[in-house]
């Protein structure tokens, strides 16, 4: 930083240097509040994001590796000649005949290709002496010829805990295994002290004397301590484009109830969960595989994806579709929400309408996942979730290291100050 402006006279370059080192002073200070609070919510919370961040880059691939795991269970061989599912009736009705009486369908997953199995999502209720637990299963069904694949039982409300790989993995990223209700709002809340780290992160990076380049790279050939403080700060700066957009988009999935409020001050939203069926005692419910094609007339394109079930008598169906084409649209995900009774289209998840808020609601889950942009998305996703345990990591090594200079420090000026005394008891000897 240049101290002198030697085209001024001399007395005016002193007091514009004096001026300049003052705002440095105050600067450095003000950071340095900003840095106590970085570290106090990095060594808090820093473990936690280390969690998240791994699991959620283990969930941006979780449909491939829970394929890989259970081939047997999740893929089948589509038929070389005229590969046509059968009709989604009959895929819903093999599943229910595969389970007992009293299951209840509650959602489905399409196959997201060619070989992959349909997964129908049951609660199932015990009698007897478990009464009062309620069971999740799976049925997978080959969608070709409609022969039950296999089952397995996924998790059970008397247990925080899956039964299945994956099942964990998701439990561990939203709820940290402490339930819905609970779990969701700790890591909501979470999730916004760890913004609040992040860009205090950012404040104390900002380079004040203007050094850019040392600030957005890394010096390898540097000793040990600062090349640990150069990967905090340079990963920190680098991934932060990405992680604070997923914690934003994972605070909104997590608690919405107190999110969308918020965003409610700025554009009306309305958030697809919130609607509810209307009961016709003259109408019977129409089924999942009517919801299907009542979504499917909206948006002809694309791939469906999940489907929800209508549980209770004011539920309604919610039919989520991947790969809808519509011209000026990044996102080719669109929800429907659908009365049971009567079939009507109650709300739609398409970020190509509706106002600013709602749009801005609609493209969450694809910045959560990364599928807003396609694999390269994801892959960024991924990679910023393994950054968060370097980050941690890098951060507790930094501040052993402020810990203990500052502890050579004390112990500098401790024997400097008992030397004098020592010299005076020598004296009077």
């Amino acid at each position: 930083m240049k101290l002198f402006d030697y085209n001024l006279p001399q007395g005016e370059a002193v007091k514009s240097s004096d001026a300049k080192r003052n705002r440095l002073t105050k600067l450095k200070a003000r950071r340095k509040h900003w840095l106590d609070v970085h570290l106090w919510l990095g060594l808090a919370l820093g473990l936690f994001l280390s969690i998240f961040g791994i699991t959620g880059s283990i969930l941006v691939f979780h449909a491939e590796i829970n394929e890989l795991l259970n081939p047997n269970l999740l893929t089948v061989k589509a038929p070389e000649a005229n590969p046509v599912y059968k009709p989604l009736a009959e895929i819903f009705q093999a599943g229910q005949a595969a389970m007992p009486k009293n299951a209840v369908h509650t959602f489905t997953n399409y196959p997201r290709n060619n070989e992959a199995a349909f997964k129908l999502h049951f609660s199932l209720p015990l009698t007897g002496k478990q009464e009062g637990v309620i069971e999740s299963w799976e049925v997978y069904v080959n969608p070709y010829t409609t022969q039950i694949v296999g089952k397995r039982l996924m998790g059970s409300s008397d247990t925080p805990f899956p039964k299945t790989f994956i099942g964990f993995i998701f439990e561990l990223h939203y709820a940290l295994f402490l339930g819905e209700d609970s779990g969701y709002l700790i890591v909501g809340i979470m999730g916004a002290l760890l913004i609040i780290s992040i860009l205090t992160g950012l404040i104390v990076w900002w380079p004040l004397t203007g050094k850019w380049r040392q600030a957005v790279t890394i010096k390898f050939k540097a000793s040990t301590e600062r090349l640990n403080f150069d990967l905090h700060k340079t990963f920190g700066f680098y991934s932060a484009v990405v992680i604070i957009p997923v914690l934003f988009s994972g605070i909104y999935m997590n608690i919405p109830q107190y999110v969308v409020p918020v965003l409610e001050l700025f554009s009306p939203v309305t958030y697809r969960y919130w609607f509810k069926s209307k009961p016709t005692p003259e109408k019977s419910s129409i089924t999942m595989a009517d919801a299907v094609n009542i979504a499917e007339k909206r948006y002809p394109t694309g791939r469906a994806d999940w489907i929800y079930g209508a549980t209770e008598p004011t539920g309604t169906y919610t039919v989520c579709k991947d790969g809808v084409e519509e011209p000026g649209s990044l996102i080719h995900r669109r929800c429907v929400v659908i009365d049971r009774y009567s079939g009507t289209i109650l709300d739609v998840d398409d970020p190509a309408i509706g106002t600013a808020g709602e749009v801005f609601t609609h493209w969450q889950w694809p910045l959560h996942s990364g599928q807003a942009f396609g694999m390269t998305g994801r892959i960024l996703v991924f990679l910023s979730g393994l950054i968060c345990p370097v980050l941690f990591v890098t951060g507790v090594i930094r501040w052993l290291q402020k810990r203990r200079a500052a502890k050579r420090q004390s112990g500098i000026k401790l024997n400097a100050a008992r030397i004098p005394c020592s010299d005076a008891r020598h004296e009077l000897r």
